[in-house]
């Protein structure tokens, strides 16, 4: 009796198994894929600068009505992506560099940047990077840039839009 349920339980863990794994190795990829689809609106390569969030906000995961976004969407197969964030009038703000399967690939913020300007060129491991820009390595072509700006008065969000607008991100 035991030996006839042996191989369909051994079919039922390998199959158990199997999807288990698939399900680990492929939810980050399909998370980050559609995060990019959803603030890639403009296209590749360029910083969207939505508006302050709201209750109905969700190009940006779970948002915080506190921060203003700035996301640049990328695609460096086959030039580095260079990035630069002038400093912003508020009392934290933060670049972040997120990967294909949603890892952190960089983060630094005001007070890492010293008040100066973050420059960054984000490319594949065998891609050049020009002088000046501090390189990030990417393994997969596609990701996503992120700027966080925290917004603790509604009424200093025009100097502080000013600011992120002068945020850049394009190929170099």
């Amino acid at each position: 009796m035991i030996g006839r349920w042996m191989g369909p339980l051994i079919a039922a863990v390998l199959v158990a198994a199997v999807g288990y794994y698939a399900t680990l190795a492929l939810t980050p990829q399909l998370l980050m894929r559609s995060a990019w689809n959803r603030v890639a609106t403009d296209g590749a390569n360029a910083f969207a600068f939505p508006s302050l969030a709201t209750d109905q906000s969700r190009a940006i995961v779970r948002p915080s009505p506190d921060l203003a976004y700035a996301s640049c969407p990328f695609d460096v197969s086959d030039k580095p992506l260079l990035v630069e964030v002038p400093p912003v009038p508020s009392a934290y703000w933060s670049l972040s560099v997120f990967d294909a399967e949603t890892n952190v690939a960089f983060v630094k913020n005001n007070a890492d940047s010293r008040g100066g300007t973050i420059k960054l060129a984000i490319a594949l491991p065998a891609v050049p990077t020009p002088a000046g820009y501090e390189r990030v390595v990417v393994n997969s072509p596609r990701g996503i840039a992120l700027v966080r700006i925290l917004v603790e008065d509604r009424a200093t969000f025009p100097a502080i839009d000013a600011a992120r607008q002068k945020a850049s991100c394009r190929l170099g």
